[in-house]
C-alpha cells in the first residue's frame, strides 16, 4: 500500500488518496493541494438521465470526451432480503440528494450514478418489462473464467478533483458529517453493506505517474502523454455511440440504459518488450493503420475518428499478410447496427488495485453503455476473433489476436441504470 507522503508527485499523490480512501486520505488531499472551492449542485438542474455526462465534461480539441479524472465504484448489497420497504427507498433517496445539493453535474463537481443487477430485481415477484435485456453476467470466451459481480447495485463516483471523489465516498459510507458544506442527512450504509470499493483514473500523465505495479515492465514506458497504460488514445467520438443512442426510448424506464462492468488484469511486458511501435499499432488498431502509417504517437493525429470502419473489411486479408489482427478491427464488425452506427458508449478507466489485496497490479475497469446487454455481449465475442484462427496458422486464439494476450478478465457486473426519477431502489414496474 503506497504511503500518503509528501514526497509524492501530484498526480500519484491524489492517485494514491483516491485508492486508500477514508477521511485521512481526504485529508491528506486537502492538506497538501488546498481548499479550492467546489462548485454547490442545483437539483433541478440535474439531467434526467444519470449516464448524461457529455454536455458535463471537457473534451479535446476534436470533440472527444475527456472523462472524470478520479472514479471510485462502490458495489453494494442492501439489507434484509425480498422488496425494499418505502423507507429504505426514501433514506436512499436522500443520501443520493445530498450529493445532488453538494456538487455541481460536472467534471469541475462530481458526475454519480446508481445502477442495479439482475440479482437486486430476483427480489421482486414481478419482473422487468420484456424490452429490458438484463440477463445474469457470463463467461463470453472460452479461455475466461471471471468472477460474476451480482451484488445488488454499484454506485459510481466521477470527478476532475481527487478530494470531491474521495468525500463523496466518505459521505456515502458514513464517515463525513458534511460533503462541501452540505449536511449529510442519511447515507447508503443506512440502507446496505458496501461489499467492495473499486478505484480508477484516467488522462494524460495519471498512467505514466502510476506505471511502478505488477504488469508493466520496470523500465516505465508508458508515455507521458497517454490517457491509458497501453499507449495510445481511446474513445474517439466517432467510433462511440451517442449517448442518446444508448438511452430507452419508451417503456416504465425510458431515459435509462444498460451498463456493463468488466474488470481486465494487464500484462504488458511483452507489449512492451517485444512488440515494437507499429506491431502494437497493428495489434490495437489494425495491420493497415500501421502499413500506411496513420497512427503517430498516441493516435492524437487522428482527430475524433480512429478510421477502424474502413478496414474491418480487410480482416481476413490483413491476418493472412501480415499474420495478426487488430483490436478495433474485430470489435467492430458487432459494434456496428445496420445504418453503421456505432452500439457502444465505452467509459474505461484504469487502476492499480488488486482486489482483495494491497498488491498494486495494472488492470482496467471497463464500463461499457447500451441499450441491450446482448449488444455488449456480440462486440465482446468479437474481440475473441475465433474465426482468424482458421485464416492462418499465424493467428492463433490469444496471439497475433488484437489485444488478447495481453488483457485477462477477472471480473464482470451487468446492470441497469435508471432514470433519475427511479434512481432509488426501484421495482421492476415502476410506472
Amino acid at each position: 500500500m503506497v504511503e500518503l507522503t509528501g514526497d509524492l508527485p501530484r498526480r500519484r499523490f491524489l492517485k494514491a488518496a483516491v485508492a486508500l480512501g477514508g477521511t485521512s486520505a481526504l485529508s491528506a488531499c486537502v492538506d497538501r493541494f488546498g481548499d479550492e472551492p467546489v462548485p454547490a449542485g442545483d437539483p433541478a438542474a440535474k439531467p434526467p438521465s444519470q449516464h448524461a455526462w457529455r454536455e458535463y465534461i471537457r473534451h479535446d480539441e476534436d470533440g472527444n470526451s475527456q472523462l472524470p479524472r478520479h472514479q471510485i465504484l462502490l458495489y453494494i448489497d442492501f439489507d434484509g432480503d425480498g422488496p425494499p420497504s418505502a423507507d429504505a427507498r426514501a433514506t436512499l433517496e436522500e443520501a443520493l440528494g445530498v450529493l445532488d445539493r453538494a456538487y455541481e453535474w460536472s467534471h469541475r463537481g462530481l458526475l454519480h450514478s446508481i445502477a442495479y443487477s439482475p440479482s437486486y430485481f430476483d427480489r421482486f415477484e414481478a419482473s422487468l418489462p420484456a424490452a429490458i435485456d438484463l440477463p445474469q453476467p457470463t463467461a463470453l470466451s472460452p479461455f475466461e473464467s471471471p468472477t460474476f459481480d451480482t451484488q445488488d447495485a454499484v454506485v459510481h463516483l466521477a470527478s476532475d478533483r481527487a478530494a470531491v471523489v474521495l468525500e463523496a465516498d466518505a459521505a456515502l459510507r458514513g464517515e463525513r458529517e458534511t460533503a462541501n458544506d452540505e449536511s449529510v442527512t442519511a447515507t447508503i450504509t443506512d440502507v446496505a453493506t458496501v461489499d467492495s470499493r473499486r478505484t480508477g483514473f484516467v488522462g494524460a500523465g495519471l498512467p505514466a505517474k502510476n506505471q511502478d505495479a505488477a504488469g508493466i515492465p520496470d523500465s516505465k514506458p508508458v508515455p507521458e502523454a497517454s490517457p491509458l497504460f497501453m499507449g495510445f488514445k481511446a474513445g474517439f467520438r466517432g467510433n462511440q455511440a451517442s449517448e442518446s443512442a444508448v438511452t430507452f426510448d419508451d417503456g416504465p424506464f425510458a431515459g435509462g440504459t444498460t451498463k456493463v462492468i468488466a474488470n481486465l488484469r494487464q500484462r504488458l511486458d511483452d507489449w512492451y518488450g517485444e512488440q515494437s511501435y507499429e506491431d502494437r499499432v497493428m495489434e490495437l488498431f489494425s495491420p493497415s493503420h500501421a502499413e500506411q502509417g496513420l497512427v503517430e504517437g498516441i493516435g492524437s493525429n487522428l482527430g475524433d475518428d480512429s478510421g477502424i470502419d474502413q478496414f474491418v473489411d480487410d480482416i481476413e486479408r490483413d491476418a493472412r499478410e501480415f499474420g495478426r489482427v487488430g483490436h478495433a478491427q474485430k470489435a467492430a464488425r458487432a459494434n456496428r447496427d445496420d445504418d453503421g452506427n456505432v452500439r457502444l458508449l465505452r467509459r474505461h478507466f484504469e487502476s492499480t488495485d488488486d482486489i482483495g489485496s494491497d498488491q498494486r497490479v495494472a488492470s482496467l475497469h471497463f464500463p461499457s453503455l447500451q441499450q441491450r446487454v446482448s449488444e455488449f455481449e456480440a462486440v465482446r465475442r468479437a474481440m475473441n476473433g475465433t474465426n482468424m484462427t482458421e485464416v492462418t496458422p499465424a493467428v492463433r486464439q490469444r496471439v497475433n489476436n488484437g489485444i488478447l494476450e495481453y488483457i485477462f478478465t477477472r471480473r464482470r457486473g451487468y446492470f441497469l441504470v435508471p432514470p433519475r426519477r427511479h434512481r432509488s431502489l426501484p421495482t421492476p414496474r415502476p410506472e
